[in-house]
């Protein structure tokens, strides 16, 4: 079997769009802590069964499947999933990053973990916690006065001292607190007493019951500038010389075990004094209590930071408020105390995921009313309003009120590390879907913690892949998700966390020993490390090099790419050519979720496209297309499969599906005539003057007439059953 005659585009299609819309339901393992952009396992764990399974795939698919002895390697392991999916097929498995915070989670991923004294320590870490700070995240109920009530959210509004009177004003952007569609009113705060008033319709809110005044929408913040409510002087913001913003509490959503049952909807209320007591405790208990692990490092410059240091963020540290830096380092205390070093480094993992939820750049979502961690937008964006999570958690049965808290991260990462014992599969029938066992597959290096025989080679390594030097013929398959040119900044970003857990980790862990996880080599586009499309061609190239001479004959290299941008595309050709190896196949796969923030109303792919290359072997006749019309034909078919899988392409879906193909039909026109040795800007240029031979991608849209020019903008969200077979051509042409 090979990917190119045996990889059901159809069947994986369709179950990699439902797996990207709740991720965490079909692959529980990527919980154990964010990363960017993950592919998903589906994907992949169809590529590994089209390869070497002896059935058709969607027969295999459901089955347990053990491939002991291949070896498969990851250059740009990332999140690690492709080593995921190869490790739970019995592969042995081999992964480099150059981002120590990458290493750091795949490890954690595979590695077995002891669940049960797992969950014993972070039980008692939980006990110590709540004993300490416990009563810091109460609040009394407005409903039945209890003062046991739960804090769910606090909300804070960035404030600014006027330039010209200095009266202390707040910089809403607007009123709304929460809409009325997971609460049965709207909640509009007061624009003059800060009273929370509860109203059927928000554009004719009427008056504040407390105070009269009139409720209103929209705030005075907007465009950078706000008006004093004083003196109605225009004031500006940012201000960074005057340091990192301030902020003011004006709302707390809460939750109450004594009404629960009978109140109608959430709790919301408006700050008393003793909430006020509580944060200005916080504030000065931090200010008593010794600091081991709340880092001090500066905020480097870089093309996201930069946007924090227009907000006169300047250390790391002036991300928190004074309770979170007080739980944050209490948590690291108890944590350095664990005496199991597989339990501890577990729990410090939970602690860096916690971070993006425990900062002052959390914003509240005032429709789905729960806060939206840092990374909910592959920046770091800086809003008006912030949103402050129970550190603690709130526990409620077998599952968790709220979001954000350490109940949150430990109740999804125990259910991570089970499923590594017990991985599954999700059925869809009908309006169900059902959770299907796979017999004998596991994650791991070792099986249940046991010395066995069933042990896997798991050889990770946090070092950049450009100078690998592997024993040739020594990989059976090379499976990546290579960084895409210039999409996320993963080190500027990951540093958030780094500087934390490399305070519990720097004494054991060499790849911790440096105070950032930005590396000069790194392949991602970045103009304020001066690194364009040639640094990213060059390192891509050696990396294919490396990879292509451990493989054995025949065997696959595959990787996912997607980019708006076609000549984002160039270096992948120049790369593959340069390794001497020959594109075979160009596969669509949904790889990105219609709902993200960063896709959603854009003209943005979620379709990547599926480069398969090999050193020799057999290319299908009938996909050597030479003209823009050829190409149309090619790209219809793919739309059809996509169609089939319950997939309405997109312009920008289809784009990549067209660049996709343009870059492995020029591939294989340049591949006979190559010279790798030449200039890294003269090979770019061979790679356009191809694409311009074949039509390039203006060409190929005006032959596919109305299927590009009526496909939709933007993608909806709704995912349905329906698959069929994806038939393939048996004509070839051997390379």
């Amino acid at each position: 079997m090979t990917i190119e005659k045996d990889f059901d585009v159809r069947f994986i299609a369709a179950l990699a769009l439902r797996e990207k819309q709740i991720q965490q339901n079909y692959r529980p393992i990527i919980a154990i802590h964010k990363w960017f952009a993950r592919r998903p396992g589906t994907l992949f764990r169809g590529l590994l069964l089209s390869e070497f399974g002896s059935a058709p795939v969607r027969d295999l698919f459901y089955q347990g499947n053990c491939f002991r002895g291949l070896r498969v390697a990851d250059p740009f392991m990332g999140g690690g999933t492709p080593l995921i999916e190869a490790n739970r097929v019995g592969c042995d498995v081999l992964g480099w990053d150059i981002n120590p915070m990458a290493w750091w989670i795949v490890r954690e991923e595979i590695e077995h973990l002891d669940l049960p004294a797992y969950r014993r320590a972070a039980s008692e870490l939980m006990a110590s916690l709540e004993h300490e700070l416990g009563k810091l995240y109460r609040t009394r109920c407005t409903s039945c006065g209890s003062t046991a009530a739960h804090v769910k959210y606090f909300l804070w509004v960035k404030t600014l001292r006027c330039r010209k009177c200095t009266h202390e004003m707040d910089l809403f952007p607007g009123y709304l607190v929460a809409e009325n569609r997971r609460h049965p009113k709207n909640v509009l705060l007061c624009s003059n007493c800060g009273a929370l008033a509860e109203v059927n319709d928000r554009h004719k809110p009427g008056k504040c019951s407390d105070c009269g005044s009139a409720l209103l929408l929209a705030g005075p913040a907007g465009r950078s500038s706000c008006l004093c409510p004083k003196c109605g002087t225009a004031n500006s913001y940012p201000e960074p010389s005057a340091g990192p913003p301030k902020h003011r509490m004006f709302a707390i959503e809460y939750h109450c075990r004594e009404c629960r049952s009978h109140h109608r909807g959430r709790f919301f209320k408006k700050p008393d004094d003793a909430d006020l007591t509580r944060a200005d405790e916080a504030a000065s208990r931090r200010q008593r209590c010794p600091t081991r692990f709340v880092p001090d490092d500066a905020i480097p410059d870089g093309d996201e930071t930069d946007r924090l240091h227009r907000w006169g963020y300047q250390h790391y540290r002036e991300m928190f408020n004074d309770r979170q830096l007080l739980g944050l380092e209490l948590s690291c205390e108890l944590i350095g105390a664990v005496p199991d070093q597989r339990v501890r480094n577990a729990l410090a993992t939970n602690l860096s995921d916690l971070l993006r939820y425990q900062n002052m750049l959390c914003r509240y979502d005032t429709m789905a009313l729960k806060s939206l961690d840092i990374f909910s937008v592959h920046g770091f964006p800086v809003g008006l309003v912030a949103c402050e999570s129970n550190l603690l958690g709130i526990q409620k049965g077998d599952g968790n009120v709220g979001s954000g808290g350490w109940s949150n991260i430990i109740d999804k990462f125990a259910r991570a590390k089970a499923y590594c014992d017990q991985p599954f599969e999700v059925v869809q029938r009908g309006s169900q879907k059902l959770q299907v066992a796979i017999p004998g597959e596991w994650i791991g290096d070792r099986r249940n913690g046991k010395s066995t025989d069933q042990d896997r080679a798991v050889d990770l390594h946090a070092a950049t892949a450009t100078t690998v030097d592997l024993p040739a013929g020594s990989l059976d398959a090379v499976l990546t998700d290579p960084p895409y040119f210039g999409n996320v900044q993963y080190a500027e970003l990951m540093d958030f966390c780094y500087v934390w857990l490399r305070r519990l980790a720097a004494t054991e862990e060499p790849a911790f020993k440096l105070p950032s996880t930005r590396n000069s080599e790194e392949l991602t586009g970045n103009v304020t490390m001066a690194r364009g499309l040639s640094h990213f061609t060059e390192g891509l190239s050696q990396v294919l090099r490396r990879m292509a001479h451990a493989l054995k004959p025949g065997r696959p290299l595959a990787f996912t790419y997607h980019h708006n941008r076609l000549d984002a595309y160039y270096p992948v050709a120049v790369a593959i050519l340069d390794s001497g190896l020959t594109c075979s196949a160009s596969l669509p796969c949904p790889a990105e979720m219609g709902a993200s923030i960063h896709i959603s109303g854009t003209g943005s792919s979620v379709v990547d496209t599926v480069f398969v290359c090999r050193l020799t072997g057999k290319i299908q006749r009938s996909v050597l297309a030479d003209s823009a019309a050829g190409i149309a034909a090619l790209v219809k078919r793919d739309i059809q499969a996509l169609l089939s899988a319950d997939l309405k392409p997109t312009r920008g879906d289809i784009r990549c599906v067209i660049n996709g193909h343009l870059i492995r039909l020029a591939i294989w026109r340049l591949r006979s005539r190559w010279e790798a040795a030449l200039p890294v800007g003269t090979k770019l240029e061979l790679v356009t003057k191809e694409l311009v031979a074949l039509g390039g991608p203006a060409k190929v849209e005006e032959a596919l007439g109305t299927d590009f020019s009526r496909a939709p903008f933007a993608h909806d969200a709704l995912v349905f059953e329906g698959v069929a077979a994806y038939e393939v051509e048996d004509d070839e042409v051997s390379f």
